[in-house]
């Protein structure tokens, strides 16, 4: 049986941590959202968008073995601190050069800083390239006073395009989150969002939307229909 660890009240709503045997598991609003079982899908979001990028700038991922943290290391945002899965091994790999990540969760940061999912990401946060927003995604990648743009997004916040966590977080694959999401990519810049499940329709809101390359890939799970990382290119 699952126990719970913590249980937070906030501007979104009820977010849970509990622990289930040796995993720990983060529950939003009556909704599974991820846990510590696995993190095959959290990685392969990171591993999917820089493949797409280098596929999308041959010229740039020719320098990928130089100096870790060099300027011309792509940078990525990462929407969604979660488990802490995605941000460690965005930090684990040298090709990645500024990280930024960004959670609107107070309680989700706490967990990380000092509580017990800490032990999963003190080294990734501690890293010199890493930097933690806190913030609602959909609302940082519209504000104007925000000028970072970067060569990649790595966007988990949902349980994909069509299973949101909170009403407002549809605005991120509507039209106009679509067009944010373009503005804060470099040219050439790649969109990876995560998904529990392939979304047809979101892939044709992405070509509507402008972006190439656009293209689903799958995740194997014990059971049930794969997980997913749909992949974007803005054009250059």
């Amino acid at each position: 049986m699952p126990v719970t660890l913590d249980r937070r009240e906030g501007p979104y709503g009820e977010v849970v941590l509990r622990r289930r045997d040796d995993h720990f598991e983060i529950i939003a609003n009556g909704t599974f959202l991820m846990d510590t079982s696995d993190g095959r899908s959290e990685r392969l979001l990171v591993d999917a968008a820089l493949q797409a990028l280098r596929a999308s700038r041959p010229a740039r991922a020719a320098d990928a073995p130089a100096r870790p943290g060099a300027p011309d290391r792509p940078s990525v945002l990462i929407g969604g601190l979660g488990v802490g899965f995605s941000l460690a091994h965005a930090a684990a790999d040298p090709a990645w050069g500024r990280i930024a990540v960004v959670e609107r969760e107070q309680a989700i940061i706490d967990w990380h800083r000092e509580g017990p999912l800490a032990a999963l990401s003190a080294s990734a946060l501690a890293d010199p390239r890493t930097v933690l927003v806190h913030a609602d995604l959909v609302a940082h990648l519209h504000d104007p006073r925000v000028p970072d743009t970067y060569d990649a997004l790595c966007l988990d916040i949902d349980n994909g395009p069509d299973w949101t966590v909170t009403e407002g977080n549809d605005g991120l694959y509507a039209p106009s989150g679509l067009a944010a999401c373009a503005r804060r990519l470099n040219p050439g810049g790649v969109l990876a969002v995560w998904s529990a499940r392939p979304s047809r329709d979101f892939e044709v809101s992405l070509r509507n939307a402008g972006f190439h390359g656009v293209r689903t890939e799958e995740i194997p799970v014990a059971r049930g229909v794969p997980d997913v990382v749909h992949l974007a290119v803005r054009p250059a």
